[in-house]
């Protein structure tokens, strides 16, 4: 049996007539900025958060750099990152060029340690990134209490977790603002680039939507330095589509994760843990074990797609060399990154498929 690590095929399938219909509606209006369909995404994914504003922008890194800019955090400022995360987090830190200042993850849920983030504050830190890492929401209320303390803005990124629940309330409602992915293998994807901002606050919002419309408040009036950012008409129009069964496929993730979880039984695997507060959206199913390359070449020998989230931590990347952090200085980040690996999870899986990928890994020795 072969089963990919992701498909998007079956959930194209029940949607293909719509998105096409909608395409050809879109293509006949010849409007694709700045239009109808942009605007109703916005005000239906912000109620989906239960936010009251939300901006459309070109990407998960876009939407981060966006609410940094719009709290005018740049050179001199420092910002916490979790050490464990994509690149793209830190990314937008030094592009508005503030230093990304990592602090190690909780190993059982691979999101950052609110208990680790106070020590790491100084007089420069402006900020706190919160990643709710895999689809599972960060521990929110520690990191605000951290946060009023020391007087820091909370910017969530919810680039994995569209729809997740922190105590009964959806993420991107959780801290000042929130950055959103629609990256197409995201649990709500575009069919491109995609991305959003989430906030409850007027003034951030505006001043966003002015930044990524090359700082423009009105057509010609340029009140910032901006860049080009938009979120365009036919991928909002798709959006808004699959917005629609988002809560649907994600309830199927959450099945799936369950049948992992209750079937696979193997010492050498340590499995996922949902936390209480949390209602987990599953955008990746990782295990971790000292044994990966050997486990990864199991299952992928017996037909099973995998993936590493992510293999190189982003203090021993190329990239932030200039951050002269040494290898070993973050054990949990380094840990993690050589242990872990993604599983088939994706709507649409058949039983027999997760069966099989729950008897391939049990059988492993």
């Amino acid at each position: 049996m072969n089963i990919p690590f992701v498909s998007f095929e079956p959930m194209h399938k029940e949607i293909e007539d719509e998105i096409l219909n909608k395409f050809k509606e879109v293509y006949e209006k010849n409007w694709f900025i700045q239009g109808e369909e942009v605007k109703k995404f916005e005000e239906e994914f912000a109620e989906f958060c239960g936010a009251k504003y939300c901006i459309g922008c070109g990407n998960g890194l876009d939407a981060l750099y966006l609410i940094l800019r719009g709290y005018d955090i740049g050179t001199g400022d420092e910002v916490i990152v979790p050490s464990n995360t994509y690149i793209a987090t830190a990314l937008a830190v030094s592009y508005v060029g503030a230093k990304p200042v990592f602090v190690e993850p909780n190993l059982s849920t691979y999101n950052v340690n609110a208990g680790l983030i106070e020590k790491a504050i100084t007089n420069k830190t402006k900020a706190i990134i919160a990643v709710h890492l895999y689809g599972q929401p960060a521990d929110m209320d520690e990191i605000n209490k951290i946060a009023k303390k020391y007087n820091l803005k909370v910017i969530e990124d919810s680039a994995q977790a569209h729809g997740a629940l922190y105590k009964g309330k959806k993420v991107g409602n959780l801290g000042d603002a929130s950055g959103f992915s629609f990256y197409p293998g995201k649990n709500l994807g575009a069919l491109g680039d995609a991305g959003a901002v989430v906030t409850n606050n007027k003034e951030l919002a505006d001043k966003i939507r002015a930044i990524e419309n090359y700082g423009s408040d009105k057509k010609y009036h340029h009140i910032y330095k901006g860049t080009n950012s938009r979120l365009d008409e036919v991928q909002a129009a798709f959006l808004r589509i699959k917005l629609r069964s988002l809560d649907k496929w994600n309830e199927e993730r959450r099945k799936i994760a369950r049948k992992y979880i209750d079937g696979i039984n193997n010492s050498k695997i340590i499995k996922p843990v949902e936390v209480d507060y949390a209602k987990h959206v599953w955008h990746l199913f990782v295990v971790r074990t000292e044994q990966r390359n050997e486990f990864e070449k199991h299952l992928n020998d017996n037909g099973i797609g995998t993936t590493i989230h992510y293999p190189v931590p982003m203090h021993l990347q190329p990239a932030y060399e200039e951050l002269k952090i040494d290898k070993g200085s973050l054990p949990l980040a380094e840990k993690i990154s050589s242990e872990v690996i993604s599983l088939p999870m994706w709507y649409g899986m058949k039983d027999e498929e997760i069966n099989y990928v729950i008897e391939t890994i049990n059988n492993w020795r």
